[in-house]
């Protein structure tokens, strides 16, 4: 039975919340609420602190804001339980109903995390491979300590006690922060935001897999960032390019495509909330300057629901290779993150790492470019976890979990694990075989030149009770 559970987010229905836990032991579990409405006449820190007042169980926390523009944007749930296990559970929903009923989401949960044994607490941190539980459990350490001592103290203390070995993932989070980049080394301390992201594509062990009597070199990448939100990220591609595409692939050859996954107003229409789900979903584009960022995204856009009717570039690959392969979530309106590097943009069909992740395309996600002295401004609070195939190995326990063993990734859809034989990847009959389950279907639908993205400012005849301005 969970004893204590830190419930991380930017929006909250405490009552929606506390109605998770069977009414039996309801009030026995202590739980922390951390969000980042620090304004006191801000309506979301009105609601929670009315709410919490409600149990005598449940404690509101503030996360520190230094930045005006910041958001504690982090979706994560950290579970204690009596009987001595631990579990981290980071996902992509806010903590209200309609995020977690008609919407698509993601969610990674840690396996149940032991107490480290007596006397191995030390000896615990000495190995610290990327991907390692170890150097996981520092990242995610670094990530709370920087809330403060009277904020999530308590709760450092007690995952220190914990064994974390048993996780293959990476942390990828973002803390609000000014870094110098020039000094940063992920070896001695975690690094935040897109530096962060850039230092981890670096040491992810991409291997260069020949097909169809090809060379390697013959091969293009395909990274596809697919997100609920875009920001203000300038007039100029400078920092869409120079910073965050340049992060995702540092040293790439052949330079990946990129794709960039956002809905359309019609697909906004038919998800199961119609215009309703929309709230959730964001970017502006009235005015000027927000008309030159779309115009050098628009290459990179694509659908979210491949069958959109209006899509004059939608086509039947069904008979064709790549087949059309469907996840089903069309209807379900996308509040997911997610970004995924394919190895081959012909096929699609195998996965170099992927990553779930609560950051939309933002500088106050990532980061700014760096400034006239050197640093990096991160604004607001951002958890996920980024994976790829060889840390799944069979020989995954051993000290390194980078392996040299044969491993491979592939997208799976409407399933969570690959079951096909017949599919090509799978032919390649590695010693490890990991499935990534896609919330979009491929091939990808791109942008036609009359497709416009979703802009929640717009009048689409919304509901007054599904502001547009709440979720994030």
């Amino acid at each position: 039975m969970i004893r204590e559970c830190w419930n991380f987010n930017y929006l909250f229905d405490v009552d929606f919340v506390m109605n998770q836990f069977d009414e039996d032991v309801r009030s026995l579990v202590q739980v922390k609420v951390v969000h980042g409405s620090w304004e006191r006449e801000a309506a979301n820190r009105i609601r929670v602190e009315e709410a919490c007042a409600r149990y005598s169980n449940v404690e509101p926390i503030i996360a520190y804001m230094p930045e005006r523009f910041g958001t504690h944007h982090s979706k994560m749930m950290i579970l204690l339980r009596h009987d001595d296990l631990a579990q981290v559970v980071i996902h992509t929903a806010n903590m209200i109903r309609g995020d977690w009923t008609n919407m698509t989401q993601a969610v990674w949960r840690s396996p149940l995390l032991p107490l480290c044994p007596a006397g191995s607490l030390n000896s615990a941190q000495a190995q610290s491979a990327i991907g390692s539980g170890s150097r996981f459990k520092r990242d995610l350490l670094s990530y709370l300590k920087a809330y403060g001592p009277k904020k999530t103290g308590s709760l450092v203390q007690q995952l220190i006690r914990y064994d974390f070995g048993a996780i293959r993932a990476a942390l990828v989070a973002s803390v609000p922060s000014k870094q110098d980049f020039g000094v940063l080394d992920s070896e001695i301390a975690t690094v935040w935001g897109w530096p962060a992201l850039r230092d981890l594509m670096n040491r992810i062990p991409i291997k260069k897999r020949p097909k169809e009597g090809k060379g390697p070199e013959g091969l293009t990448p395909h990274i596809v960032a697919q997100i609920s939100s875009v920001a203000s990220l300038g007039q100029t591609d400078k920092w869409l390019k120079d910073v965050f595409f340049k992060s995702l692939a540092p040293v790439s050859k052949p330079q990946p495509k990129f794709s960039i996954i956002f809905p359309t107003p019609d697909e906004i229409r038919r998800s199961l909330d119609g215009y309703g789900s929309g709230g959730s979903i964001h970017m502006k584009i009235q005015s000027a300057p927000q008309q030159k960022q779309l115009q050098y995204m628009r290459p990179h856009l694509c659908h979210w629901a491949s069958d959109n009717p209006s899509s004059t570039n939608f086509v039947d690959l069904s008979e064709d290779k790549p087949p059309k392969r469907e996840a089903g979530r069309g209807r379900a309106a996308p509040h997911i993150k997610t970004y995924v590097r394919y190895s081959d943009a012909k096929t699609m069909d195998t996965i170099d790492w992927a990553m779930v992740t609560s950051a939309n395309l933002s500088t106050q996600a990532w980061g700014a470019a760096t400034n006239a002295n050197g640093e990096v401004r991160i604004s607001s609070w951002e958890i996920g976890v980024a994976v790829w195939p060889e840390l799944f190995t069979d020989d995954s326990a051993s000290p390194n979990p980078i392996s040299e063993s044969s491993a491979l990734m592939v997208p799976c859809f409407k399933r969570d694990r690959p079951c096909s034989s017949s599919d090509d990847a799978l032919e390649r009959k590695p010693s490890t075989i990991v499935g990534f389950r896609l919330p979009y279907d491929l091939p990808l639908t791109p942008y036609s030149a009359s497709d416009e993205p979703w802009c929640a400012t717009k009048s689409h005849d919304l509901p007054d009770w599904q502001g547009l301005s709440w979720a994030a």
